[in-house]
């Protein structure tokens, strides 16, 4: 079976509970294979990333195997908003947020809402150059854990959905995300939008920012904040000290 998220944005929980933990989140328009399906609950595996997880079965709609196939296939078109709203024939507004997909509002049997947009939209074009005035779009968004939007968001989600945002794939978690790229040598050799990974004492990454000019970083850390960063890690002016040792800074092509 498959599914595609017909709602703003829903929840998706490492167990089949209202009271597990959220570890990433299904944005609009984003669709899925269905793995395994409970009385509420459905276990899924998004097409994006490969991300599993549980949603409430109320808040998804199914679709055909060959129409999952076919969104895989099709350009991928994004809201570039920070917020915008879809509405449908009998005038029903649904809000959706910066990066939800609307790729199959062109399809006649999952779009069976007449759904429209009428707001701005991306295609998915590479454009690196662009990648720091999209982070400034989630800039003092609130951090979230699993959270993938302006009013909520991780470390991962946020550099994901910059990226996503600006034609580049990159996994959900910083370290599968570390997995990705080409490794720098030196702090110097960045470039803005380069991605800059951090560990802990145990050597695992966890923690993941978007490099700036001049030796500066965009990154969620209780908030999406801009700090300075060196050759330690990140330095935080207000506490006078750094919060995340550096590892590596990775360029992603």
């Amino acid at each position: 079976m498959f599914g595609i998220c017909n709602l703003a944005i829903i929840p998706l929980r490492f167990e089949p509970s209202d009271k597990s933990e959220i570890v990433s989140q299904v944005l609009f328009g984003e669709h899925f294979k269905i793995l395994e399906k409970r009385n509420q609950w459905s276990r899924i595996k998004l097409q994006y990333d490969d991300y599993e997880g549980w949603v409430d079965c109320k808040q998804y709609q199914v679709i055909s195997e060959a129409n999952y196939e076919q969104l895989s296939k099709d350009t991928i078109i994004l809201n570039s908003d920070l917020i915008e709203y879809i509405t449908s024939a009998d005038n029903q507004l649904i809000p959706i947020p910066l990066g939800a997909s609307l790729s199959f509002l062109n399809n006649n049997e999952i779009n069976t809402q007449n759904y429209e947009f009428e707001g701005t939209k991306v295609n998915g074009t590479k454009d690196k150059r662009n990648l720091i005035n999209t982070a400034y779009m989630y800039l003092n968004a609130p951090y979230l854990w699993g959270g993938k939007t302006p009013f909520g968001i991780d470390c991962s989600g946020f550099t994901q959905m910059v990226y996503k945002l600006n034609g580049y794939k990159l996994l959900r978690d910083a370290s599968q995300q570390a997995t990705q790229g080409e490794a720098l040598s030196f702090i110097e050799e960045s470039e803005p939008g380069d991605l800059a990974f951090f560990d802990n004492e145990e050597g695992n990454i966890i923690h993941v920012g978007i490099m700036m000019e001049n030796n500066y970083i965009i990154h969620a850390s209780g908030k999406v904040r801009i700090d300075r960063i060196d050759h330690l890690g990140i330095f935080n002016n207000e506490t006078n000290r750094h919060t995340h040792k550096l590892r590596v800074i990775k360029k992603i092509v």
